[in-house]
């Protein structure tokens, strides 16, 4: 019990737009994230000297992301020298995983308390930059696996696969954004968003729900990915991803108070969520956004639990056919998945997204109730992380 690891608080940045002159492309990332760490450790009294560990999710570490940003975040808050800082990079689920890595140390008696989370500016540091337009996989990769495709195919070939219509993909667009918009004009994502200050003023709401978003006006876009090359390779793909069914290019930053049970009682905090389970697994590079469907499967069966005894559901709305696929085959109850809106609706600020979901997930078990919660990321290169958490 001592070392069981908890949830004391969560919290995020506002979504902003990932592109210059949107809400949030003026803060350095550093500045980001070091604001969404002071705010949960001033909101919980923290004193920062005690953290044993800073484990952050990014991305795309390069440019102003390039040196430990978590280190320079924390620095940057005039918190103290000796508390040290690690960078994790596990694609889309990278806060997911210093999540995963922050509740796995404290299980073994190596933390008492972490904060762990992520940060991804996109408009600052655009999504690739880390690649510097260098050839990625190699040799023997690429002879094993020829011709590897983009997300945007990928999600095309999921589609194509599980039978996911252009019209399915449309509607359940539409509902992320119309759920978000729900959940803040209920005031239901104040508790999980800190302000962050920024040159032009504070930002205190997620810039990237688009309240108007309908079916029918997303049925207006058009297609991504569909070019002659892609089109005469994949004969079987009938075009229909877009940018209005896909997540947002976004700025944000997220973090995680996690304390062993014994630290939270020894210092007066009070626990969230225990976690329950955790899985990572890899799945085929080429559809590349299966793998939460195997993840979920491992999590549930690690947990002894089944699909029905959870209450609240993120799979994260990489693209929409990612959560239809998904939930084709795992056969949730469809209020229970994304309730909240998901990324198509807030957006995914890649190496944040990890704990945005997670923050998402918590706040939903409490609003409504419910005891379990189950999050899943696909992540690129046919990766997926997936937590099962327990509301206290």
């Amino acid at each position: 019990m001592q070392n069981n690891p908890v949830i004391v608080d969560i919290a995020r940045s506002p979504m902003g737009r990932g592109k210059p002159g949107c809400a949030l492309s003026e803060v350095h990332p550093a500045d980001m994230l070091r604001q969404v760490i002071v705010g949960v450790v001033e909101r919980n009294n923290l004193d920062p000297g005690l953290v044993d560990d800073i484990i952050m999710g990014c991305v795309s570490q390069a440019g102003e992301q390039a040196v430990p940003v978590g280190r320079t975040a924390w620095l940057g808050a005039g918190y103290p020298v000796h508390v040290p800082c690690t960078m994790v990079e596990r694609r889309c689920g990278s806060s997911q995983q210093a999540v995963h890595f922050a509740a796995q140390g404290i299980a073994a008696g190596s933390y008492d308390i972490v904060l762990a989370g992520g940060i991804e500016s996109m408009s600052r540091v655009p999504m690739g930059s880390a690649r510097m337009g260098k050839d990625p996989h190699g040799t023997a990769y690429e002879e094993r696996f020829p011709g590897t495709v983009g997300q945007g195919v990928s999600a095309e070939l999921i589609a194509a696969r599980w039978g996911i219509s252009r019209e399915d993909m449309d509607a359940y667009s539409a509902r992320s954004h119309q759920l978000a918009e729900q959940a803040r004009q209920d005031g239901r994502l104040a508790r999980e968003i800190i302000a962050i200050e920024t040159p032009g003023g504070q930002v205190t709401q997620d810039e990237t729900i688009r309240a108007s978003t309908t079916a029918e006006g997303l049925a207006q876009l058009k297609t991504s990915f569909n070019n002659d090359e892609m089109a005469e390779r994949f004969p079987e793909i009938n075009w229909s991803v877009t940018a209005g069914n896909s997540s947002q290019i976004t700025d944000g930053a997220s973090v995680a108070l996690v304390t062993s049970e014994a630290a939270a009682n020894r210092l007066g905090l009070t626990p969230r969520a225990r976690f329950v389970a955790f899985d990572v697994i890899g799945d085929d590079p080429l559809l590349m956004l299966t793998a939460p469907i195997p993840a979920t499967q491992r999590v549930l069966k690690k947990a002894g639990l089944d699909i029905g005894q959870i209450d609240h559901i993120e799979v994260n709305e990489a693209f929409a056919s990612v959560p239809l696929a998904w939930q084709n085959d795992i056969k949730a109850d469809p209020a229970r998945l994304n309730p909240r809106g998901g990324a198509i609706a807030l957006g995914h600020p890649l190496g944040a997204s990890g704990t945005r979901l997670m923050a998402s997930m918590l706040n939903g078990l409490e609003e409504t109730g419910g005891r379990y919660g189950l999050q899943t990321m696909c992540e690129a290169g046919g990766l997926a992380n997936a937590t099962i958490i327990e509301r206290i």
